[in-house]
């Protein structure tokens, strides 16, 4: 386990807790067509407040896993708690639903909308989910977007076409539409592969600084153990995927 020595009392206070915002009991995912199940997880947690870095090759499950955890995929058997929600039993349109609620992703290709502007694509959580929307309370949407996109250095760019961007900026883009409405789970799937190592330590920095002030607990997959001194918690995902040995 690697820990950030730089946490609040608060992170550590909730680290400190017993309280989980994942509970993975008995879990297995098969594709279709398939005799080999790709995921066979007997338990797993992760706390809320958690900053969990999550290494192995590929092939190993990582995607897999986290379009679990989102709720993309439905697994094939076994328990899958977010927030005490099991996604195992909800309709594909109750998943949807809860995670355009309360959660964010970042994909390792941004999947920003190319033919939008930066702010077009930021607000797009808003307008899939009224709970995220009203987390903003009476504030302003733009203020907060304009204050958000300022602390991560792309406040300038936000009436541009994201294909204008750089791959670093359209990296900070996708991370401020998977935080604006204070998600209470960040997932990340490799999005720091095409940054140097200074540019990925700088922006995981920034992204904790912001997850922290906006209570969201970040699950982060990645084969680059190079970051993982970053992280509160750090696991290899075959030591809990019995798929794999």
């Amino acid at each position: 386990m690697c820990k950030n020595p730089k946490r609040s009392k608060r992170v550590e206070k909730l680290l400190n807790s017993s309280e989980a915002i994942i509970e993975i009991r008995d879990l297995q995912y098969t594709y279709a067509g398939s005799n080999k199940p790709t995921l066979v997880i007997p338990e797993f947690n992760v706390k809320k407040g958690e900053e969990l870095f999550l290494f192995g090759p590929s092939g190993t499950g990582k995607t897999t896993l986290l379009e679990c955890l989102s709720g993309v995929l439905k697994p094939t058997s076994g328990s899958l708690k977010v927030l005490g929600h099991d996604l195992v039993t909800m309709s594909s349109a109750d998943r949807d639903a809860f995670r355009a609620e309360h959660m964010g992703y970042v994909f390792q290709s941004f999947n920003l909308i190319p033919y939008l502007s930066v702010i077009e694509n930021i607000e797009l959580p808003l307008h899939l989910s009224p709970v995220r929307k009203s987390r903003l309370g009476s504030v302003d949407t733009d203020m907060v977007i304009r204050a958000l996109c300022g602390n991560l250095g792309i406040g300038e760019l936000l009436d541009k076409k994201v294909t204008e961007l750089s791959v670093g900026q359209q990296q900070r883009v996708a991370v401020a539409r998977a935080l604006l409405g204070k998600p209470d789970l960040l997932l990340a799937d490799e999005p720091t592969s095409a940054l140097d190592a200074d540019h990925r330590e700088k922006f995981l920095k920034l992204l904790f600084e912001l997850a922290e002030l906006y209570g969201t607990t970040v699950v982060f997959v990645s084969h680059d153990r190079g970051i993982e001194n970053l992280f509160s918690r750090s696991l290899s995902l075959e030591s809990i995927n019995r798929a794999t040995s």
